[in-house]
């Protein structure tokens, strides 16, 4: 019988908080020490479209003090110095996010990093806040509202009837979130966004058409990836409509999304020497012997030994992971495990759990959803399929991880070039309308860099937890990497239409929430 493996991932770090969580001053000065003017704008009603990062999603929820510091707000904020009106915003009932469903939790607290060291916590962790959410979805917010952002939503959602129904949340038909401040059950994000007569927009959407398929490991029915076909026609729809008129507005294209931190904090070759110990016993002798060796030896009779090799006893070790793009040898294995000895039950067992399964390379994105996973047993709910041997069952060692939680090489080529298809028609619909254009994926390549950027004397990059830029789920910004980001629209506004906004200064963002706000 293998034994349970523990697992944790760890986050081993120092990290010093930043700044408090004071409410933020808009900066009067302008960019260039000239009077305050807005240009060629007009800012007296602004919107704002897109999806979970225009609402001010962060540590993996929507919460007051994220949604406060939004980069559509930070946005209105500037406005307002110039002649922006007043600008709501459909705000969660409390600072531990999440959501309830008639009373039922259906998304979790926001997450936090606790330093707590104890024998019992030996090591820096992400954790859930504590706490029950209060948001629910039911409870409908009345009147209109200028930010909407809707966490979840894809292009064509921003034009679909009835996604904001809240009877047809439960059957995944409609968002929770929008559902809880849509004008009506029938009417669609962006009919909201222009009864209200806009002066300006912003429209920032097209990150979950991929980003979607991506953190579900490229499994389709999971979630699939939008066709740029599809993109293309909701996209050129939304800007036709918000222009009406001669609106002005500021647009932005989408970064290479598996260079996300949320693709690159589980390595390959996750499985730590530590991992594999059992009660101060080191397993994976063990493992080789009843586990890894048999299955090598009989893929190797197949002529395929480099889908799983021994186990080193003393690096670290790949992960086993299923790899849809492979054979099935499901059959070959188990006459091969048969013909070594194995009863019929045994090599059948075998057979359907590694028939399409490897050991992963460091080709392979591992999803930061499977660091809660790896080493448990597999479940249907939580995995998509469970283990047909009790013996076999610590996703990740004994058991492949499905491809839920791994992106392989082509699904990352996949990807990015749906991303460069969705580009062109972005960058095109703001040429052709003469709106200004923020150029995300170019800011996502500086932030991944060495160097990262700079601003305000300060330097973000794409690291995870360290790198400032981003919260703690590994896809949406922090509270300064949403200050950085609306500065970059500001920037490009004033290009485009000649106002001169200063924008904030990065710094008085903290770098990550507290567990308590």
């Amino acid at each position: 019988m293998i034994k349970n493996f523990k697992w944790l991932l760890l986050v081993s770090l120092t990290f010093m908080a930043c700044n408090s969580d004071d409410d933020v001053a808009p900066v009067v000065e302008s960019s260039d020490g000239k009077p305050l003017t807005a240009g060629s704008a007009d800012f007296s009603k602004y919107v704002a479209l897109g999806d979970s990062f225009a609402a001010g999603f962060s540590d993996n929820a929507l919460f007051i003090k994220g949604q406060e510091g939004a980069y559509p707000n930070i946005l209105a904020q500037q406005f307002a110095l110039v002649g922006g009106g007043e600008f709501k915003m459909p705000f969660a009932n409390d600072n531990i996010g999440g959501l309830l469903l008639g009373g039922n939790v259906v998304a979790g607290p926001r997450l936090y990093f606790n330093t707590k060291i104890t024998p019992e916590h030996p090591a820096s962790t992400v954790d859930p806040v504590s706490g029950v959410p209060t948001t629910e979805v039911t409870a409908h917010l009345s009147g209109t509202f200028n930010n909407l952002g809707v966490p979840g939503a894809k292009s064509f959602h921003l034009l679909a009837p009835g996604y904001g129904d809240v009877a047809g949340v439960a059957l995944g038909k409609a968002n929770p979130y929008f559902a809880r401040f849509a004008s009506s059950a029938t009417t669609t994000v962006l009919a909201d966004a222009l009864i209200q007569n806009p002066t300006f927009f912003s429209l920032w959407i097209g990150g979950n058409d991929e980003l979607g398929y991506a953190t579900a490991g490229g499994d389709p029915a999971v979630n699939p990836l939008t066709p740029p076909a599809t993109f293309e026609a909701a996209y050129k729809g939304l800007v036709a409509q918000l222009v009406a008129g001669g609106r002005k507005g500021v647009i932005a294209n989408l970064p290479n999304i598996t260079t996300l931190p949320h693709f690159h904090v589980i390595a390959y070759n996750q499985l730590t020497q530590a991992n594999l110990t059992v009660e101060g016993v080191n397993m994976v002798a063990a493992l080789n012997v009843q586990l890894y060796g048999p299955l090598h030896n009989a893929l190797a009779y197949l002529g395929q030994g480099d889908r799983i090799k021994l186990l080193s006893t003393t690096e670290n070790n790949p992960l086993l992971i299923v790899d849809e793009n492979l054979p099935d040898l499901s059959a070959n294995l188990k006459a091969v495990l048969m013909g070594g000895g194995l009863d019929a039950t045994t090599a059948t067992v075998m057979g359907q759990i590694f028939g399409k399964a490897r050991q992963a390379v460091s080709t392979d994105l591992i999803c930061l959803g499977a660091s809660s996973r790896i080493g448990k047993a597999p479940s249907v709910p939580a995995d998509g399929i469970a283990s047909p041997s009790p013996s076999l069952s610590q996703l990740g060692i004994t058991f492949p991880l499905p491809d839920r939680y791994v992106l392989l090489p082509s699904e990352v080529d996949e990807i990015e070039a749906a991303t460069i298809a969705y580009n062109l028609v972005i960058e095109a619909a703001a040429e052709a309308n003469g709106l200004a254009f923020v150029d995300a994926k170019t800011l996502m390549d500086q932030l991944n860099s060495s160097n990262g950027i700079t601003a305000n004397n300060f330097t973000l990059k794409s690291t995870f937890v360290t790198g400032g830029m981003f919260s703690l789920d590994g896809v949406h910004p922090s509270p300064r990497g949403y200050a950085f980001i609306a500065n970059k629209f500001i920037e490009a506004i004033n290009a485009k239409y000649g106002s001169n906004l200063k924008g904030v200064n990065i710094g008085n963002y903290p770098v990550l929430f507290p567990a308590t706000l």
